[in-house]
């Protein structure tokens, strides 16, 4: 496998090589014209997939068939231009790989790009390809889209096919994918996710919870004031919600009650319910992860980069002690009242990330602070397995701001409208509230 390169490419491909359509483009394609990447974690017929680490690629042999997405995306009528970098195994949200360097953020160049779809992410926001595939099982697609200042689509769990794409944990991994526009996000979503397309743009309630945006820590990129002026300028304010996620989880997902004195005294700008509901995810997670990888960890024993190296190994040493139970039932309780939150038409908005992308390099006990945040907003759409999107809102002070649009479990198309109805505002009112 070649060596990620670094120059014209920012490091985001693993290697270049081409892949047309099936068949002579027709421009009656819905794809057609488009190139795209591909996350190094989906099988190619004939070659190896690297899943971000060396030894994976000599250890296992080369894919028998082609991921179904691949081929959907091909069939549609784009074009592949090679496969990007990724974390190792899929076991950070960083974006920086021991082996094959870090690509380089585009949007905010000696800041981590984010991963694990890191390549695929840098990739579109470098303006090398239209979109590209990613997979997001804590919150690989939305945490570089975030990051490189690109739309990032977490689809709704399970309806786009993981067949031919290496598990890191099944209960959680989705497909997803990004674009530098919504109408490209758009296009790409009606091939891949055959869903009924959704003719509704007005939600009947946005929730804009003030606790989620409180775990910024700085509320200096501005991000609430921004997604409230604009959605009270198109949708009206009488639809704003306001109340806190940490309550409503509190009140209404009552097996959290065990877990919550164990995430109240954070020194951190916590939700301690969010806390659980991350805690919940992470160890699911782990499990999965363990049942997945142990045996080849343990065999192998594989050359891991620092920090993810301990969480891989704490994964596949997690023992049966971990409440299991417990947090099915959490998992099972949270869908159940997030869908009541939202109902058919209902949007959840929050930033995507705690803030600007660290810096390279960042020193181990920052990173796991903001880790910890992050994942309290990312583990949202992770255990309920609703979609979300991640919006970019442009930079501010240099660094790349988003905000997330959520919606309720087979909601997509809806979502997606939803966007493409505020997305001009919110640049509108993000570039006012920057410049006052």
């Amino acid at each position: 496998m070649a060596m990620a390169g670094g120059g014209g490419d920012y490091g985001a491909f693993m290697e270049r090589f081409v892949l047309r359509p099936p068949s002579s483009p027709s421009q009656q394609l819905p794809l057609h014209g488009l190139t795209f990447a591909i996350k190094d974690i989906f099988d190619i017929a004939g070659r190896v997939t690297g899943f971000g680490n060396p030894d994976w690629v000599r250890t296992h042999a080369p894919a028998v068939a082609t991921s179904p997405v691949i081929l959907a995306a091909l069939a549609a009528g784009a074009t592949s231009l090679g496969t990007t970098l990724m974390d190792e195994m899929a076991y950070s949200i960083n974006g920086e790989n021991t082996h094959y360097g870090t690509p380089t953020n585009p949007c905010a160049p000696g800041r981590v790009p984010g991963g694990s779809s890191s390549g695929s992410a840098v990739a579109v926001a470098a303006n090398l390809v239209d979109f590209s595939l990613g997979t997001d099982t804590g919150g690989s697609v939305r945490v570089p889209a975030a990051y490189c200042g690109i739309f990032g689509l977490r689809p709704s769990h399970g309806l786009v096919s993981a067949e031919n794409v290496i598990p890191m944990a099944q209960m959680f991994d989705t497909v997803g994918w990004f674009a530098r526009d919504l109408s490209t996000l758009s296009r790409v979503t009606k091939v891949l996710l055959s869903l009924p397309d959704d003719t509704v743009k007005q939600p009947t309630q946005v929730t804009i919870p003030m606790d989620c945006f409180q775990i910024l820590g700085s509320l200096d990129d501005r991000t609430y004031q921004i997604i409230n002026a604009s959605v009270a300028k198109i949708f009206g304010s009488h639809i704003i919600d306001y109340r806190n996620l940490g309550d409503f989880i509190s009140d209404n997902v009552p097996s959290i009650g065990k877990f919550i004195a164990d995430f109240s005294e954070s020194e951190l700008p916590s939700v301690p319910a969010l806390s659980v509901i991350s805690h919940v995810m992470r160890g699911l997670q782990r499990s999965q992860f363990k049942a997945n990888h142990a045996e080849w960890v343990s065999t192998v024993k594989p050359n891991l980069g620092p920090g993810l190296r301990e969480r891989i190994l704490e994964a596949i040493a997690s023992g049966d002690n971990e409440p299991l139970e417990d947090f099915q039932a959490i998992r099972a309780e949270f869908k159940s009242a997030l869908a009541a939150l939202l109902k058919d038409h209902g949007i959840l908005a929050i930033p995507t990330v705690p803030g600007p992308p660290p810096k390279v390099g960042m020193e181990a006990a920052p990173l796991e602070n903001f880790r910890a945040r992050a994942f309290s907003l990312l583990s949202i759409a992770g255990l309920s397995g609703f979609c979300q999107v991640s919006i970019p809102l442009g930079t501010h002070n240099g660094l790349p701001v988003s905000v997330s649009l959520m919606a309720r479990h087979g909601a997509d198309p809806f979502l997606l409208n939803v966007a493409e109805e505020l997305y001009q505002t919110l640049i509108d009112e993000a570039t006012k509230a920057w410049s006052s």
